[in-house]
């Protein structure tokens, strides 16, 4: 019986690989379509793909495909504080540098054409009247 529990964690732990490798593939996919390069990140899959999403469909919808960097940070800003509570901060650029604090989950630190972005999240503590 014991080489039975055996044979199933190792094909277990085989399946999960290869499930973890089709999603990493699905992953890298889907950056080069849009043309993002992940910097660095804390910050789960989906959540990447959404400000991924988000970052394209600002970009694309500028007028004369010019960069409007307020506007993506803007843009970036309302969707996550809409979509996963308050506190997102946004910094969008061509050359900047920053050192910021943020919450587990909440770093994200990418490219999209030859824009920088830095999306991350900060915990809100109330205020003692």
């Amino acid at each position: 019986m014991e080489k039975a529990e055996e044979e199933l964690e190792r094909r277990s732990k085989f399946l999960s690989s290869l499930i973890k490798k089709k999603k990493a593939v699905e992953q890298e996919e889907e950056t080069e379509l849009l043309n993002v390069r992940v910097r660095a990140s804390d910050m789960s899959l989906s959540l990447q793909n959404q400000a991924f999403k988000c970052a394209r469909d600002s970009l694309d919808s500028m007028p004369n495909k010019k960069l409007d960097s307020k506007r993506l940070a803007l843009a970036l800003k309302k969707e996550f504080d809409s979509s996963y509570g308050p506190a997102w901060h946004c910094i969008v650029g061509t050359s900047f540098g920053s050192y910021v604090t943020h919450s587990a989950g909440g770093f994200l630190y990418f490219s999209i054409d030859k824009v920088y972005v830095l999306l991350f999240k900060t915990t809100v503590e109330p205020l003692d009247h």
